[in-house]
Formats: C-alpha cells, sequence, structure tokens
C-alpha cells in the first residue's frame, strides 16, 4: 500500500525529485508532511509551516487538514508569484 508523490517547481529542484512512491498506511496530510519533514534539514525547510504551498490530492486541492487515501497521488505545489 502506498501514496505518489508529485514535487513541483522550486520543491522539486530543492528536494532533487519530481516524484516518488511512498508506503502509506493512510493518514493526513498533517501526518504525510510531518513524515516528510523528519527527513532531514533540507525536508525541512522546503516544507516549513511557515512557507506558502499547496496540496492536491487526486487532483483536487485540499485546505487544512484532509485525509489521504491509500493510492492517492499527492501534489505539492510551491509558492507561485504573478503580476
Amino acid at each position: 500500500m502506498s501514496i505518489t508523490i508529485l514535487y513541483f517547481g522550486v520543491l522539486r529542484d530543492a528536494l532533487g525529485r519530481g516524484e516518488e512512491t511512498l508506503p502509506w498506511q493512510g493518514g493526513s496530510t498533517g501526518s504525510l508532511l510531518a513524515q516528510l519533514r523528519a527527513r532531514g534539514d533540507d525536508w525541512a525547510q522546503a516544507l516549513a509551516e511557515s512557507k506558502v504551498f499547496r496540496l492536491v490530492v487526486n487532483q483536487q486541492i485540499v485546505r487544512g487538514e484532509a485525509e489521504i487515501p491509500v493510492g492517492a497521488e499527492v501534489g505539492i505545489l510551491p509558492p507561485v508569484t504573478g503580476g
């Protein structure tokens, strides 16, 4: 049982990967982010709570805490600036 995580933009560059499959027994967006941040300083900085980024679960933007089902595709989108 697993999920697929997609990293975009500066997150992809900072974390050195665009995609990965992660073993997953079910849980929330918060537990996923905590697990990723625990990988080390680069991960903790890139995914810091103070940064503004979006999570997308199965192509639906989620706000706040949401459950991630087994088999889901999770996109992590970095802050976007524009003018």
